[in-house]
């Protein structure tokens, strides 16, 4: 990904969170400079600050709200929200609710995003969720996405798994799902993850297999 902003946005669920620590970490090999913003403004939703402690070791910015992991539970973005288009030494990775909030906030960045043209927007997709059952049912709230934030996703991350239970043949039968939703959107697939543990016995059956290593929680 040799974009300079990175967005992952999908359901409540998909995984967007811990994709999105994984490829700050994975570009920081590459890049002095990489960021990560956090504009899931529900609090209980934010996560990105759980690995707060991995980003200070790795030397990753974290922009998120002041309230993130606190008691406060109001909607907040993070202060200095406008670094992600306004300083463009950063490689910047962005993760953005499952919401119309979430996707509001985006649309503040979207303009300066557009105009700059260096961008990736990836939907993060997992068919085991209990919403997203479907090709369908996923193509709703990608669609409800792009409408609230104003801008179209340009590739998917197929993220569908069943946390520690993830075997390979629930990876392998989730790629049908992802095929279809690629086919209705007109996008392709970036990416098919998979734990780094099921990753030597998947490498080979599975084009642009990406390993995760998964996000404590704190």
């Amino acid at each position: 990904m040799e974009k300079r902003i990175i967005i992952f946005s999908g359901h409540y669920g998909s995984g967007k969170t811990n994709i999105a620590v994984n490829f700050a970490t994975d570009l920081k090999k590459r890049h002095d400079k990489v960021a990560v913003a956090d504009l899931d403004i529900v609090n209980p939703y934010f996560r990105t600050k759980d690995s707060l402690d991995l980003f200070e070791r790795e030397g990753i910015r974290l922009i998120c709200s002041e309230y993130a992991n606190s008691n406060v539970d109001i909607p907040a973005l993070p202060q200095d929200i406008y670094a992600v288009t306004d300083d463009t030494t950063y490689k910047m990775v962005v993760d953005v609710g499952g919401d119309d909030r979430g996707a509001l906030a985006l649309g503040r960045l979207t303009p300066k995003i557009i105009a700059e043209n260096d961008y990736e927007m990836l939907l993060v997709i997992n068919c085991y969720r209990p919403l997203t059952p479907n090709a369908s049912s996923t193509v709703e709230v990608a669609r409800e996405i792009e409408s609230a934030c104003k801008i179209k996703f340009t590739g998917i991350v197929n993220n569908s798994n069943l946390g520690d239970l993830t075997c390979e043949e629930d990876v392998l039968s989730s790629l049908s799902y992802a095929q279809e939703i690629s086919s209705l959107m007109k996008i392709p697939v970036k990416y098919t993850t998979v734990k780094s543990d099921l990753y030597k016995s998947l490498s080979g059956k599975i084009e642009n297999l990406y390993p995760l290593n998964l996000q404590k929680k704190i």
